[in-house]
């Protein structure tokens, strides 16, 4: 005869060792999927960031080809393009795109280009920034919704990078920089003709060395820079 004792023992064992598989197999698929997601996640966003490096290209040679002169250092925009701005500093039309990358001066010619390009209908984007909302909203900035920005390379902010022109992306992860470095480039990150630094604090930062695949932490921040 069957005891409460002994039904109350069947009624408690546990999983078995198939059950135990069965979830360990379930689990293990679902950090699959998790992690195959983000990758592709991370893949799109490298994409991203070298598209805004492939294109910037274009809207110099595009505003070349149609105006003879370089955007935001353009002496005739304001005949140019309607509504357009002028750059100021007494260098206009000398064939540099003067100023810091990331400038917010707005008579700066690298704080012009963007306007120029996009009133000229090579880029989409905001062309005025008379008030902080404007501004916030006119400053280009990369996926990651940091900032991106153009220089003529005498105001390279990598003191060995090489170039006529010089185009910047901060705030990128490291390992973003290390994988937009293979795609653009040599796969590292302190030769050729894309190099990564540290993030500079301010628009106006000085020029500063290039940091190796070994100095370029995958969880930290970096700026990445494209002569060309």
């Amino acid at each position: 005869m069957t005891t409460p004792m002994k039904l109350m023992k069947n009624q408690q064992s546990g999983f078995t060792l198939v059950e135990i598989a069965i979830v360990l197999v379930i689990i293990g698929l679902l950090l699959g999927g998790i992690l195959k997601g983000q990758e592709l996640i991370n893949s799109a966003k490298v994409k991203n960031l070298a598209q805004d490096f492939k294109t910037v290209p274009l809207y110099i040679y595009g505003y070349q080809d149609r105006f003879k002169a370089l955007p935001g250092d353009d002496k005739n925009a304001v005949t140019n393009i309607t509504g357009a701005t002028l750059a100021g500093g007494g260098n206009t039309g000398n064939g540099v795109i003067d100023g810091d990358w990331q400038s917010e001066t707005t008579t700066d010619e690298s704080f012009l280009f963007w306007q120029h390009v996009r009133l000229g209908g090579f880029a989409p984007g905001a062309t005025t920034f008379g008030t902080p909302a404007d501004l916030a909203a006119y400053l280009p900035k990369n996926v990651e919704g940091n900032r991106m920005g153009i220089t003529g390379g005498a105001n390279t902010p990598i003191n060995t990078l090489r170039g006529t022109f010089v185009f910047c992306s901060s705030g990128l992860l490291g390992k973003y920089a290390k994988q937009l470095d293979a795609t653009l480039d040599d796969g590292k990150t302190d030769s050729g003709s894309v190099m990564v630094r540290a993030n500079s604090a301010a628009p106006g930062g000085p020029s500063t060395a290039p940091l190796t695949n070994a100095q370029v932490d995958d969880a930290l921040s970096y700026t990445v820079c494209m002569g060309f």
